[in-house]
């Protein structure tokens, strides 16, 4: 790849914002995915609603859609952007790994992908702050895009996901 590609840098090589000023305005999807390793008394105590510091999985949710709307404020090249929708779901994978999903959308100029993925990478910092105090060798990985749609680049789907 050369540096001609890398969008966020100038001829010069100093730091810029894309301007995206006449791209067209079309509908923008992205759905992005972490996975959290934790001990399997820990996923239970999760799944049984048990932990004293209340329903983690619903409070973690709740931070994932409050991250897409703060994206710009965290990633320094991000624009702002208006969001259509921001979902965070869950799905238990075995007895140790929960997959969590975020999917994001909007009708704009630039797409939702760091939106997404600064949903699941908020979320799961959720689960391993409401349960270290009884797991702190909870284990945070496989953040990554699942499929993006709009634009110039039209749809992408990643074609092996993590399990």
């Amino acid at each position: 790849m050369s540096s001609d590609q890398l969008t966020h840098f100038d001829a010069d090589g100093a730091s810029r914002m894309v301007d995206v000023g006449d791209k067209e305005i079309t509908r923008r999807t992205a759905r992005a995915q972490a996975i959290v390793t934790m001990l399997p008394e820990t996923l239970a105590l999760i799944q049984d609603r048990k932990l004293a510091k209340g329903d983690v999985l619903e409070v973690a949710r709740l931070a994932g859609i409050m991250a897409t709307k703060q994206t710009q404020n965290l990633i320094p090249l991000c624009h702002s952007l208006g969001l259509d929708s921001a979902e965070i779901n869950f799905e238990i994978l075995d007895d140790r790994r929960l997959r969590i999903e975020a999917a994001v959308s909007n009708h704009g100029r630039t797409g939702v992908e760091m939106e997404a993925m600064t949903a699941v990478s908020v979320t799961a910092l959720t689960v391993y702050d409401m349960c270290k105090a009884v797991d702190r060798w909870i284990s945070i990985g496989s953040i990554e895009l699942l499929e993006k749609s709009g634009g110039k680049s039209g749809h992408l789907l990643r074609s092996t996901q993590t399990e």
